[in-house]
């Protein structure tokens, strides 16, 4: 049955609920399961179990088996967001605070921009696109220099450096997936590509040997409970949507999640976590922010807004300014 326009405007607001709201307390259930859980086999379980209890109950509805083409897309965007994506983010909660990591992710925005230029037949990003990439690398100069005083390390260098890859990454395997074809229902693209992403996450936990070198028997009862949420909120629900939204709307608005993710990230670690934040961190925020915004701000908002001046230069008056100003559009 086809969705109507106002259910689909319902949708689209739930499932940005979900990236911008979920998505923003995992990395507090990632730091959490990462007490006592290996890295990455605790993501491959993550994502096996809650890729393919979908995988099944998708199937169990009658939705159709995903061809060999589908699952190699499949192994190929899994790979990029999960193995590299949140793999390398789960991997370096280890030495750094989920705060600080979901302030550093705040550069997807950044990453998008840039892969959807160099990607076939992709469009030069404007001058102030370039203005903002430069102003949020300012920004992560500013983390990567700062010290939290609660004893951890506010950037720990080889965490700091896997979570911008990471960014890296998971941005090209957005793009990747939102521009190639995908026949299959996107949720079951979404079970298809937790399935892959997880086998490539429990991969490279055997190759580092995890399994090996874990104390299973110091499991924690929190860490369990917080693997739990991760499949329930951050894969059924949030990743779910993820993939659907990129179909469905466009890579700068899906981005935006960057904006509200670190703010829930910084203040539940507060909250739960004792994570402290010091003026360095603040500031990269910040100037991180800036950038972004830049970024996504409409080109022609920059435009609307340069000509109006010219026209205020050459003789309107200043009630004239003042209401074309009033009418620029809002940033989306």
């Amino acid at each position: 049955m086809k969705i109507q326009s106002g259910q689909n405007r319902t949708l689209i607001v739930l499932a940005f609920a979900a990236i911008y709201l979920v998505w923003g307390s995992t990395y507090l259930a990632i730091r959490v399961v990462v007490e006592t859980l290996p890295a990455f086999s605790s993501a491959a379980a993550r994502f096996i179990i809650a890729g393919g209890v979908l995988f099944l109950f998708l199937r169990s509805r009658g939705v159709e088996k995903p061809d060999a083409r589908q699952w190699r897309q499949a192994a190929i965007t899994g790979s990029l967001l999960l193995v590299g994506g949140n793999g390398l983010v789960v991997w370096a909660e280890r030495n750094i605070s989920s705060g600080l990591a979901a302030l550093l992710v705040g550069l997807t925005p950044m990453w998008f921009a840039l892969l959807d230029w160099i990607r076939p037949h992709g469009v030069r990003p404007a001058r102030k696109t370039f203005a903002g990439i430069a102003i949020g690398f300012v920004g992560v100069f500013l983390l990567a220099t700062g010290r939290e005083s609660s004893g951890l390390e506010s950037a720990h260098g080889w965490a700091t450096v896997a979570v911008i890859i990471a960014g890296i990454s998971w941005a090209t395997g957005s793009l990747y997936s939102k521009y190639s074809s995908h026949p299959a229902s996107p949720w079951m693209n979404a079970a298809t590509q937790m399935v892959c992403g997880g086998v490539g996450l429990m991969l490279v936990g055997l190759s580092i040997g995890e399994p090996f070198q874990t104390n299973w028997s110091q499991i924690s009862g929190r860490s369990l409970i917080a693997l739990v949420y991760l499949i329930v909120f951050g894969s059924w629900i949030g990743f779910s949507a993820y993939i659907w939204l990129l179909k469905v709307s466009t890579p700068s608005r899906v981005s935006t999640y960057a904006y509200v993710n670190p703010a829930i990230a910084v203040f539940l670690g507060w909250a739960f976590l004792g994570e402290r934040v010091n003026a360095h961190m603040l500031w990269g925020a910040a100037v991180i922010l800036i950038g972004v915004v830049i970024i996504t701000l409409p080109s022609n908002t920059v435009r609307g807004s340069w000509n109006r001046l010219r026209r205020t230069s050459k003789g309107q008056g200043k009630a004239s300014a003042v209401s074309d100003t009033q009418d620029c559009p809002a940033i989306k």
